[in-house]
């Protein structure tokens, strides 16, 4: 049943983190098992062969190895990486990247 009180207290504004943890699906699609062709984790799949590609593209990586077992996905390039003491920020940092500017990426797929 619905109830007619929506009022200021029911706006909320949460901390980048808390909103990622209460709607992932925002961020990366569907939610699921991956046994849906539109589930999430393809979004996040398609994003790492994006950033593979970009490296080839540009001469960095000669080679994209992608290795599928079972429900596993690897996938491997021999391109530049993540600079060492910019790990933490770009796998724990939300907006973290190279792609903003030109000047590291000349060409972007995604």
């Amino acid at each position: 049943m619905l109830q007619d009180n929506y009022q200021e207290d029911n706006i909320v504004t949460l901390e980048w983190q808390e909103h990622i943890r209460r709607r992932p699906g925002m961020y990366i699609g569907k939610l699921g098992d991956g046994s849906s062709y539109d589930d999430g984790i393809y979004v996040l799949l398609k994003e790492v062969l994006d950033n593979s590609v970009d490296e080839y593209m540009m001469g960095f990586g000669k080679t994209i190895e992608i290795t599928l077992n079972d429900k596993q996905v690897t996938v491997r390039d021999h391109g530049r990486g993540v600079p060492l003491g910019k790990v933490k920020d770009v796998c724990s940092r939300m907006n973290t990247g190279a792609k903003y500017d030109s000047k590291a990426f000349k060409k972007s797929v995604g």
